[in-house]
């Protein structure tokens, strides 16, 4: 697999992550029969919150990983940041999706997150001008 393959693989997954969170706040809104808004409803804010954290997130990671496979990063990095991003972001949504409070998922994937974001920036920078 080359670095840009391994790259549009975490595109693709990514993507699917997106929808199933997407699909979750449809789900929470049609059985908490909220329309617009977040209706003052934490399980509807709780939705809108995860998603919203992964739409602040994974477009940076993503472009980065995109721009690695570009400047052909081995693919073994691209995978090994796609895999642990993947993983930090399930966690953080099933931990925050959970509780709006503390919890283990949400912290663990936090840090993956920002670990992951650092690496990927650093890789990034280094592969530019290299």
């Amino acid at each position: 697999m080359t670095s840009m393959h391994a790259a549009v693989l975490y595109a693709g997954l990514f993507g699917l992550l997106m929808l199933l969170l997407k699909l979750n706040v449809g789900r929470v809104r049609v059985s908490e029969k909220i329309e617009f808004g977040d209706g003052n409803n934490e399980p509807m804010q709780l939705a809108i919150r995860v998603q919203g954290n992964a739409v602040e997130d994974v477009p940076v990671v993503l472009l980065g990983l995109l721009g690695l496979g570009a400047l052909s990063a081995p693919a073994l990095l691209i995978h090994g940041l796609g895999g642990s991003f993947l993983l930090g972001r399930i966690l953080h949504a099933t931990g925050l999706g959970a509780s709006a409070g503390t919890s283990f998922g949400r912290g663990v994937g936090t840090l993956i997150t920002l670990l992951v974001m650092l690496v990927t920036a650093g890789a990034c920078v280094w592969f530019a001008v290299t």
